[in-house]
């Protein structure tokens, strides 16, 4: 008897179970499916002679994902159902070997970083003495696994190359590396010591996993629009810390102030944008 209420009782937990399985594969959060952002691709490049490169000239920026336009790069710090960051974008795809990860000094792209490395970058292991539960109560030895926190990560830098094609008359930009910048901590005080290059990707290679990662827009829902179309429209805000130089040296080298660091970085893009205006005829 007792087995037989026992089995019961299995078979109707195992039920419920599953009818809740069933229910819950049944419930649409929307009024409709969304199938277009996670099918998209990428728009290929036009096709570029050297011989049409009349101009060009190499730029390093940044991208503060503080500043509110920069936003929806930075938000959710947790990943909810249709929407991650784009950190937590880069970081799933290098762990899963769908984007290759550069050393973080090397932004030529020569020198790759091993799984090893990778993990030692994206999670913390250290070990603590800490109380044992059951007597005589001892202190124990016990590894602790810390896995990285994608909020940390408040910068993010690029290299572009901008050049003018005369083929079409146009000033154009490709963007060519992505770098994650996360904050140095403290672990004993939590203090932020500074900056920590992570590593860099080439961004070539990532803009099919950003054409299907959706971000937010405040204006409308309906229109969601994905990472590659931020990049693609050029929709965030940045500063130029260098430009490619005789000296291979950064805009901070040699303009100590702050101020006049930002001034010089809106001087480069003055430049370029007076190169382009001056080319036509009016």
């Amino acid at each position: 008897m007792k087995k037989l209420l026992v089995i019961l009782t299995i078979s109707l937990t195992l039920t419920s179970v599953f009818v809740n399985e069933v229910f819950a594969q049944n419930v649409l959060d929307g009024v409709y499916v969304k199938e277009h952002y996670p099918t998209r691709k990428v728009i290929p490049y036009t096709h570029l002679r050297e011989a049409d490169v009349m101009w060009a000239t190499r730029i390093w920026r940044k991208l503060d994902l503080r500043e509110k336009i920069n936003h929806p790069l930075y938000f959710p710090t947790e990943p909810i159902k249709n929407r991650r960051s784009l950190t937590q974008v880069i970081i799933e795809a290098v762990r899963e070997g769908s984007l290759t990860a550069y050393d973080p000094l090397d932004d030529e792209f020569t020198m790759t970083l091993t799984k090893a490395e990778i993990e030692r970058k994206l999670s913390f292991i250290d070990t603590q003495y800490i109380e044992s539960p059951d007597p005589p109560y001892d202190l124990q030895m016990t590894v602790i696994e810390e896995d990285f926190d994608p909020a940390n990560v408040k910068e993010i830098r690029l290299k572009e190359d901008w050049f003018f094609d005369r083929q079409k008359s146009i000033m154009d930009v490709r963007i060519i590396g992505i770098q994650p910048v996360t904050d140095n901590i403290d672990r004993t005080t939590g203090e932020v010591r500074g900056k920590e290059p992570m590593f860099w990707v080439y961004f070539p290679e990532a803009r099919n996993i950003f054409a299907s990662a959706e971000v937010f827009n405040r204006q409308n829902d309906a229109e969601r629009r994905t990472m590659e179309d931020i990049f693609w429209k050029r929709m965030f805000g940045s500063y130029i810390y260098k430009e490619k130089n005789v000296y291979d040296r950064l805009i901070s080298d040699y303009m100590l102030n702050g101020i006049d660091q930002l001034l010089e970085a809106e001087k480069i893009k003055e430049d370029i944008f007076i190169l382009e205006h001056d080319l036509w005829e009016y």
